[in-house]
């Protein structure tokens, strides 16, 4: 009887192990994830506090794309929609005059994008010039697109207008509450090659689709 119940205890145990072993690579996952996040607060602590940027493919892109280590080590996140309210006017009380300014939007639907202007916005002013401007896109729905950079092509570079939140060109614009969004890619920044100006594909690449797409939260960067 007692070899019987230790060996049906054996059988147990082993049978046991499988899921011993899962939730140990599990746990060991956790604490790497958690070290990688107090590594990626410690070397990039403007984004420390970012609710959109934890990964540090993200990190890398942005900075070869602005491709200034100035602006980049010392830029902080000085407005957060969810913290300061989705206001345009909010915005702009915080972000006007500021020069060099990057915008990143993460929408409902997990599409990350944004863009970067050397110039920066200033009230009411209309049309703004910056052929260094660019936008770019980090991730869509499925996280399988590779982050690119689109530079810009041709009339408004952004736009600054009280009633309005980010404007670039017309491939990103925010409205008065910072939402629904709108997107029509490719008439001020030139698109990925094979795609067309004024088709779907090009309407829905940074955030899904053409028009009504809902923000989840809008960070601004600047020194």
């Amino acid at each position: 009887m007692k070899i019987e119940i230790e060996e049906k205890w054996k059988k147990e145990v082993e049978d046991m192990k499988p899921i011993f072993d899962k939730y140990g690579e599990q746990y060991q996952k956790d604490l790497e994830y958690e070290q990688q996040m107090k590594d990626f607060d410690k070397n990039f602590p403007q984004f420390a506090d970012s609710e959109i940027i934890k990964d540090i493919e993200y990190v890398k892109k942005l900075q070869e794309w602005i491709n200034d280590n100035d602006f980049f080590s010392k830029m902080k996140k000085g407005f957060s929609a969810k913290r300061d309210g989705f206001d345009s006017e909010n915005w702009h009380k915080v972000v006007d005059g500021k020069g060099k300014t990057l915008v990143i939007i993460k929408t409902k639907d997990n599409f990350i994008f944004g863009g970067f202007t050397q110039v920066g916005f200033n009230g009411d002013t209309g049309d703004i010039n910056d052929s260094n401007a660019f936008i770019f896109s980090l991730r869509n729905d499925k996280g399988d697109r590779i982050p690119a950079k689109f530079t810009y092509k041709q009339n408004r570079a952004i736009y600054s207008g009280l009633i309005y939140g980010p404007l670039f060109g017309e491939g990103i614009r925010l409205v008065s509450n910072l939402q629904p969004g709108y997107s029509d890619f490719g008439y001020s920044y030139n698109l990925p090659n094979g795609i067309t100006y004024g088709t779907n594909e090009a309407k829905s690449y940074l955030a899904g689709s053409y028009k009504s797409w809902v923000v989840d939260e809008v960070e601004t960067y600047f020194i």
